[in-house]
Order: C-alpha cells, then sequence, then structure tokens
C-alpha cells in the first residue's frame, strides 16, 4: 500500500474520532471515508487495536517533530524552551491523543492501547513499528528534554550539561502543569520564562 493511502486511512480515523467514541468507529466507516476497500483497511493495519496503535504512533511523531520545529524557530536558548513548551501546551489543548498521551489520562472517547509492544506479524513496516513500545509520559519528558539539551548544549561542558538538562525539563513539567491546568493571565510563556530566569543560561 502506498504510505499516502495509509496517512488517508490515518486521517479517516482520527476524524472519526472527532466526532464520536473511539468504540462507536466502524472499520468499514475509516475504509469508506478513506476510499479504500476494508480489506485493504485490515491488510494494513491487522485490525481495530492495530489501527489505533498507528493513530496514536502517529499523533505522538506529530507532536515530536512540533517540538522539533519549536527548538528550531529561535536563537536564544530560552526562547527556544518556552516555544517549545508553548507548543506542548498548545499541541495538548487542540488534538485529545496528544493530551493523553501526556498526561496518562485516556478518557473512555478514546483507544488506549497498552503502551508495551504488541506481537506483529505484520508485513507493513509502519505497523510493526505502531506494533512497537508506544511513549508514556515519563518518555515523552524525558525526549523532549533531551532534544532540547542536544540543539542548545554545543560544546558544553558535562557540568554546564547538567544544569542545562535542570532547565529543560523545568521548562516541560511547567508546559506539563498547563496541559493539566491552564493557566491564566500571560500563558505558558510567561510562566516559563519566569521559572527559567532562575536557572542558569
Amino acid at each position: 500500500m502506498m504510505p499516502a493511502a495509509r496517512e488517508s486511512l490515518l486521517d479517516a480515523a482520527y476524524a472519526a474520532l472527532v466526532r464520536r467514541p473511539w468504540s462507536a468507529v466502524r472499520m468499514v466507516d475509516v475504509a469508506v471515508a478513506a476510499g479504500v476497500s476494508r480489506q485493504t483497511l485490515y491488510n494494513e493495519f491487522g485490525s481495530k487495536d492495530g489501527l489505533a496503535r498507528a493513530l496514536v504512533r502517529r499523533e505522538a511523531d506529530g507532536y515530536l517533530a512540533g517540538v522539533e520545529r519549536a527548538l528550531a524557530a529561535h536563537t536564544d536558548p530560552r526562547e527556544r524552551l518556552t516555544a517549545t513548551a508553548e507548543w506542548m501546551a498548545s499541541a495538548a489543548r487542540d488534538n485529545a491523543l496528544v493530551r493523553a498521551m501526556l498526561t496518562g489520562c485516556w478518557s473512555e472517547r478514546l483507544p488506549a492501547p497498552t503502551l508495551s509492544a504488541v506481537p506483529s506479524s505484520s508485513a507493513v513496516p509502519a505497523q510493526r513499528r505502531a506494533d512497537g513500545p508506544l511513549p508514556s509520559p515519563r518518555d515523552f519528558v524525558q525526549i523532549v528534554r533531551d532534544r532540547a539539551v542536544t540543539v542548545l548544549s554545543g560544546p558544553a561542558a558535562a557540568a554546564d550539561t547538567a544544569e542545562l538538562a535542570r532547565s529543560c525539563e523545568l521548562a516541560v513539567r511547567v508546559a506539563l502543569s498547563c496541559v493539566a491546568a491552564p493557566p491564566g493571565e500571560g500563558g505558558v510563556a510567561a510562566l516559563v520564562r519566569s521559572a527559567l530566569l532562575r536557572q542558569p543560561a
């Protein structure tokens, strides 16, 4: 199957999830919406659980790609971390799957695939990847922190890297607190900048 057709199926599944609980999403409706046969859908994902895992994996990848864009958007380290925190909060606000992945709070409306790997007999490489382990909230904190450290550290000494890692983790955790309890005036940026003022640059 062409990757574009897989994306169309995932788009259709996501659109269906926006309109109704995952338990009410039917594979036949996803196939029709994507313009493929139900057999093609099953060939690609194996089952509804496989489709759920692939959808969660895609949304996780999209979220992390947004982190990369935010980290690249500025040259000042604090502004890079602020932009990253703003992206995290907005992605979670706009996408229920991202919010569930970051917080670990899966509502009854959402699919809730196990985070551990599942046995995969799929011939589709993208599905084999989706059948692998999915990131936990702790994994996301570590991944974003480590990507931020890599982008911001340059030729820093080990001691400086440890301080930088603390600053990056602080920004990530402030952003996550804003996902759980949206901030008031000044928003995410004001909270992150305030927290980082107390940290080494």
